[in-house]
């Protein structure tokens, strides 16, 4: 059965930090690319970040760029997304998502996921 579980999301003060995690079952995770997602309270979805199959391409959207990290282990079935610097704008919830491009691929920009997570929220509130 495939899943993609995301993890780490909680309450953390402006400033602080917090460690996504996506834990992904049922497939191979090394034959996708996986994309972050985010999704405010009456706003659209955005999306913040991507990281290929080859793990050598990341993209960040200009809204967290310097702030946030994306990396993968696919010995461990996981993709992680570090976020420092958190601010409220950054209050969320955060989805992963699965793309198959078939192993070192240098692509991670596709507009259509074939697996989603249900998300985890991310509150930065003092």
């Amino acid at each position: 059965q495939v899943q993609l579980v995301e993890s780490g999301g909680g309450l953390v003060q402006p400033g602080g930090s917090l460690r996504l995690s996506c834990a992904v079952f049922g497939f191979t995770l090394d034959d996708y690319a996986i994309t972050w997602f985010r999704q405010a309270p009456g706003k659209e979805r955005e999306k913040i970040s991507c990281i290929s199959s080859s793990e050598r391409t990341t993209h960040y959207a200009d809204s967290v760029k310097g702030r946030f990290t994306i990396s993968r282990d696919n010995a461990k079935n996981s993709v992680y997304l570090q976020m420092d610097s958190l601010k409220p704008g950054d209050t969320a919830v955060y989805f992963c998502a699965a793309v198959f491009t078939g192993r070192d691929s240098y692509d991670c920009h596709y507009s259509d996921m074939d697996y989603w997570g249900k998300g985890t929220l991310v509150t930065v509130s003092s």
